[in-house]
């Protein structure tokens, strides 16, 4: 089959499923945004909004456009795609703070005698504390990430659609995770001092650079698939490997550091809470 450069923004295919699930996730959000609008306008703006529906969008580019129409024959686009999943639908679909309005957005008859109990359990709620804790949600997202690109389980995932999902899920998931310490949205309370998201951040790089830097310089095809099938617009597999290294390395970088960096800035800027306290002090004093 012959492709030219517009097939990379033409060839879509639309998943009925997943955009229907999709559409009635962002559904419910909208609903549930218009209902705690009215008591908390000033916690819950347009951009909240804009940001979830960015989030869900960027979902549905992730699997109906070329990302995904292309991803089992260059891995330059299997990894935008895997980008997508990790670092730019879960940042958004969080800044949306996802929770309360997607509660409320629920009918009644099914949040009540359903969801209701399950948000009162003890258990339940501990587990939830325990997945968000920095540790713990660094670690799924780090070893959920280079787990699948093993190249054993990367080809395993090539050979099923099934577990090809799976993995989707589990990059989009775990990666709701990493960032719900550094987003902390609404109305989630801190469970940790805000610097530790800096080394959290820079750390995760670290695990992403090595990654990149293996793809880039490895010196041999890692993932055999994209050496066995016609390849498109006359790129070498070898040389879709090593822009697809470079396409993790840069902007995956990008998107650790530059939060490491801004959190940084705001830490050195606020007044130490020391010194508010002594000056609290001092004012009884006097």
């Amino acid at each position: 089959m012959t492709h030219n450069f517009s097939s990379l923004f033409t060839q879509w295919d639309v998943p009925p499923l997943i955009t229907f699930l999709l559409f009635l996730t962002a559904l419910i959000y909208v609903r549930g945004w218009i209902r705690i609008r009215r008591t908390r306008p000033l916690q819950f703006p347009a951009s909240r909004l804009a940001c979830f529906l960015g989030g869900i969008v960027a979902l549905f580019v992730a699997v109906a456009s070329p990302l995904d129409t292309f991803s089992e024959s260059l891995l330059i686009m299997h990894m935008a795609q895997h980008y997508v999943f990790l670092s730019i639908a879960p940042p958004l679909i969080l800044f949306g703070a996802p929770v309360v309005p997607l509660l409320r957005g629920l009918p009644s008859w099914f949040l009540r005698p359903i969801l209701g109990p399950l948000f009162r359990s003890p258990a339940i709620r501990g587990i939830g504390r325990f997945l968000i804790r920095p540790q713990v949600a660094w670690l799924a997202m780090n070893l959920s990430f280079v787990a699948w690109h093993i190249p054993r389980a990367y080809e395993f995932a090539l050979s099923s659609e099934s577990w090809h999902n799976f993995e989707h899920f589990c990059f989009f998931s775990t990666s709701l995770l990493f960032w719900w310490p550094i987003i902390e949205p609404w109305p989630s309370r801190p469970s940790h001092a805000r610097w530790i998201i800096v080394p959290y951040l820079v750390l995760a790089d670290f695990v992403n650079t090595g990654i990149s830097a293996f793809l880039c310089f490895s010196g041999r095809l890692l993932y055999p698939s994209y050496g066995e099938i016609p390849r498109p617009f006359g790129f070498s597999a070898l040389n879709d490997q090593i822009a697809a290294g470079a396409f993790m390395w840069v902007l995956g970088s990008i998107v650790f550091l530059i939060p490491a960096v801004l959190i940084t800035a705001q830490l050195l800027s606020s007044p130490p809470r020391r010194s508010l306290h002594a000056a609290e002090l001092h004012k009884v004093a006097l």
